[in-house]
């Protein structure tokens, strides 16, 4: 079988994608293999970020950043599903964050 790219995905074949790499991360967490957990979750992030329109994100504006309570994530410029910008309280260092770990602060959430 031909793995497909992420961005030739439908969305049903995307939370399909993303429910197989989850339980592979659970398992790789089960065994104490923490670095194939890192990979597996940061593959599920990649997933979820072509489930998102990235026109949702706008650059100027500042997000939380998703499974890092009480951080910001100004948002400078997209390129592809990735945010790049610089979190608050930092030295402004630029990073690239998958957009699907970017949550608006507007929404109350």
């Amino acid at each position: 079988m031909e793995t497909k790219k992420y961005s030739e995905m439908t969305e049903h074949e995307l939370r399909s994608e993303i429910g197989s790499l989850m339980e592979k991360a659970r398992k790789a967490e089960q065994l104490g293999m923490i670095n194939e957990f890192a990979v597996y979750q940061r593959k599920a992030l990649m997933a979820k970020s072509y489930m998102i329109d990235p026109s949702t994100i706008v650059p100027g504006e500042i997000y939380r950043i998703e499974g890092d309570d009480g951080v910001f994530f100004h948002v400078d410029y997209l390129k592809g599903r990735f945010a790049w910008g610089y979190r608050l309280g930092g030295e402004r260092a630029e990073e690239a964050l998958p957009i699907a770990m970017l949550q608006s602060v507007k929404t109350g959430k």
